[in-house]
């Protein structure tokens, strides 16, 4: 009741030897019974936890309050008159107080509010005596007649993007704009009288944007959009719909038996609402020998919570062996009996009856390291979607400055790896070597190095065919298939440099450039580049299976450094001219009072 920090029943003595505080307010929550015929709600926001959208499906609990005097865990009742004013005051306080968990829900993640386009206020709008039918609509470059937008510059209707499943449209509209860079198109069966609804996207921007003068854009074209009915989904909608009808059997091991594991090293980590990034990067990096040994096997709690600052939430070596005993001790890794609390267990029934019964586990959630490391971060302190790669980056970055001001072993240094690039001179073949030091190996996905071309091309022929003949296809989807293998030779395989300027002839021809690992880490982390531009320089994300093998051998890649009979390239001097210019700038302007235009003008003389 002084610091406002809550324990479980096992540790509050922890607190009480520590700061000898003896009042505290016990919280003790018992989950209601809940009816499992009630009716579900159909989602209509995309959002998880907040109204309207995704059911988070928390439990409610009849909730009940004392208080209890340590060390000898005496407990009064609450509410009380005879309890002194100044521990009814700190109650309500903690009553009233948002916690962690709330501010999770109240920041759970919801789609991006639209934006205005530049593009819309500015944009020109052709003269070319289009007038677009309030019905009958239809792409003018195939037969599709669902998915249609209209440039909002000429006029011209075309069919949208494919999904991802081969379902959609034939990317008309997508190729217009890359042909015409005209940015702006309105979803044709979204128009209603309620302009808001309107579903606009920007080519140029990548986004679904609002267009404050959508009724004037429309009226160019002869649209009275007071006389449209809506007859199609907008993009939001239909995310909501494919989030909510999603078949996940794509992404698991359908029509398979799965057995819970429990016990050490299978505990999970609860979903906070968008927190797979965390939950999936966290587990991988406790699954490493060094970061079990820190903050696990090398570490007490109760020795980690005597050495914490006095708020044991903002230090992040607490927070992480906290993670890691609730992660790797297997005390939270046990079977869940929610919903199973007032139901009487039954006799197992054949082979599988145990694994039937079990209800998986409820994990442990990791609210307050993820308030922490996303502390001072515009992405990561929100609860929006994340990319993986990025937090692990993130991450280690806090841990190894977390680590800068002591000694000893620093966990992270267990990612930390050198590259080494070599670049030939191709007319003097003299070498020039430079390092840097990365924890990620980032690999490039070769298509051209799939392995079943022949059964790609017959399935995009079936799609075709199908399209063509309008019919849709449940057949499943086939993807490249490119071993681990062609990734790994594109990235150490020699590349020629055009234009490449020689310090040993002075003048620009072309170099082969290789590169190699200097150092190899215990823990080899890739990224695997699924993003490339396609034509237009628009984002594309690559549809394709990347086969990794249980081993696989990297000796190859290892650097052998300078060898005996290479001649390094001369230094640039230009460039170490403009270093001297720049360091003697940098003492000029620590010694001399005058203003900043004479200093420029002083310095543009001397040079």
């Amino acid at each position: 009741m002084y610091s406002f920090l809550a324990f479980g029943r096992e540790y509050v003595m922890w607190n009480y030897e520590k700061t000898r505080n003896p009042v505290y307010l016990n919280i003790q929550e018992t989950p209601k019974q809940v009816s499992e015929d009630r009716p579900h709600k159909k989602p209509t926001l995309l959002a998880i936890g907040v109204e309207g959208g995704f059911d988070s499906k928390e439990p409610e609990y009849e909730v009940s309050y004392s208080i209890v005097i340590l060390p000898e865990f005496i407990s009064l009742s609450y509410p009380s008159v005879e309890l002194p004013e100044k521990v009814r005051l700190a109650v309500d306080a903690v009553l009233a107080a948002v916690g962690a968990e709330r501010k999770e829900e109240v920041a759970a993640w919801t789609a991006d509010k639209k934006q205005v386009s530049p593009f819309a206020l500015s944009l020109q709008q052709l003269e070319n005596g289009v007038k677009v039918p309030p019905s009958g609509w239809k792409c003018s470059q195939c037969d599709k007649t669902e998915n249609l937008w209209m440039n909002l510059t000429d006029g011209t209707i075309l069919c949208g993007r494919r999904n991802w499943d081969g379902t959609g449209g034939n990317n008309h509209a997508l190729e217009h704009y890359q042909a015409t860079n005209y940015p702006l198109a309105v979803k044709l069966g979204t128009i209603t009288a309620d302009l808001e609804g309107a579903d606009v996207y920007s080519y140029a921007e990548d986004d679904t944007v609002e267009d404050p003068l959508l009724a004037d854009h429309l009226a160019h074209f002869g649209i009275d959009f007071s006389s449209l009915r809506k007859t199609e989904m907008t993009t939001a909608e239909r995310e909501l719909d494919q989030n909510t009808n999603f078949d996940w059997n794509r992404i698991q091991e359908k029509g398979k038996e799965l057995e819970p594991l429990f016990g050490p090293g299978f505990t999970g980590l609860a979903n906070l609402g968008n927190s797979c990034y965390l939950a999936s990067v966290m587990q991988a990096v406790f699954a490493t020998k060094d970061f079990q040994r820190y903050y696990y096997e090398n570490v007490k709690l109760d020795d980690a919570f005597k050495q914490a600052p006095a708020d044991p939430t903002l230090d992040l070596h607490m927070q992480l062996s906290k993670l890691a005993h609730g992660i790797l001790s297997g005390k939270y890794a046990v079977p869940s009996n929610k919903g199973l609390e007032n139901e009487a267990p039954e006799e197992p029934k054949g082979k599988n009856a145990l694994t039937s019964m079990l209800q998986g586990q409820d994990g442990i959630p990791p609210r307050m390291f993820k308030s922490l490391i996303g502390t001072g971060h515009p992405e990561f302190a929100s609860s929006r979607q994340q990319d993986a790669l990025e937090f692990f980056q993130h991450f280690l970055d806090q841990v190894e400055q977390n680590h800068a001001a002591a000694a000893g072993e620093d966990p992270s240094r267990c990612f930390k790896f050198v590259v080494e690039e070599r670049i030939m001179c191709s007319v003097t073949k003299k070498v020039k070597y430079t390092r840097k030091t990365d924890n990620i190996l980032s690999l490039n996905i070769p298509l051209k190095a799939a392995v079943n071309k022949d059964e790609v091309a017959a399935y995009e022929k079936r799609v075709a065919e199908r399209e063509i003949a309008g019919e849709k296809s449940d057949e499943e989807i086939v993807r490249p298939r490119v071993p681990l293998a062609a990734c790994l030779e594109s990235f150490y395989a020699s590349e020629e440099v055009q234009d490449f300027y020689s310090s040993a002839i002075n003048a620009r021809t072309t170099a082969i450039k290789t590169t190699r690992l200097a150092t190899f880490p215990d823990y080899l982390v890739l990224h695997m580049r699924k993003f490339v531009l396609a034509a237009g320089w628009v984002p594309k994300k690559l549809d394709v299976f990347v086969d990794v093998p249980d081993e696989i051998d990297i000796s190859n890649m290892r650097s052998n450094g300078m060898q005996p009979d290479e001649q390094l390239l001369p230094e640039t001097p230009g460039l170490y001219s403009l270093l001297t210019c720049i360091a003697v700038f940098m003492l000029y302007l620590r010694i001399s009072f005058v203003t900043i235009l004479d200093i420029c003008k002083r310095f543009c003389n001397s040079v």
